[in-house]
């Protein structure tokens, strides 16, 4: 069966590897103008980054204040911001909210049509909860 993937909003961290992201190896890989890849969001990442400065710093016996902590998270979240527009691989088809259902559609009726490809056998057991 092939993996088809179609990235809508913002797609992050484990979501964006759980429902099946460039890491697992989707058929086709399709975006909206206005969706975003990223390892982590940027307040995530903003935030990680300022604790760890603030135990720095408070290990170190200095204060910081709030207004310290928005200036150090500012940049951060407009690096990421400024990246998640952007992947270094980029989708294989952008979209758009009227075309997401029709592109699917065309891909899967050349996907059927055409001679399968082999799939990787698969290697573990059977996962169970």
């Amino acid at each position: 069966m092939p993996k088809l993937t179609v990235v809508i909003g913002g797609s992050y961290g484990a979501g964006n590897y759980s429902m099946c992201g460039r890491a697992y190896s989707p058929r086709f890989l399709w975006m909206w103008p206005n969706a975003r890849i990223s390892v982590m969001g940027g307040e995530q990442a903003a935030s990680v980054l300022a604790t760890v400065r603030g135990e720095q710093l408070a290990g170190a016996g200095a204060p910081w204040s709030a207004d310290e902590e928005e200036a150090f998270k500012a940049p951060i979240r407009a690096q990421y911001e400024d990246q998640a527009t952007r992947t270094t691989r980029p989708p294989d088809c952008g979209t758009t909210a009227s075309s997401t259902r029709l592109t699917p559609e065309r891909v899967l009726d050349s996907l059927f049509r055409c001679v399968p490809t082999p799939t990787e056998p698969v290697s573990y057991g059977v996962f169970r909860m």
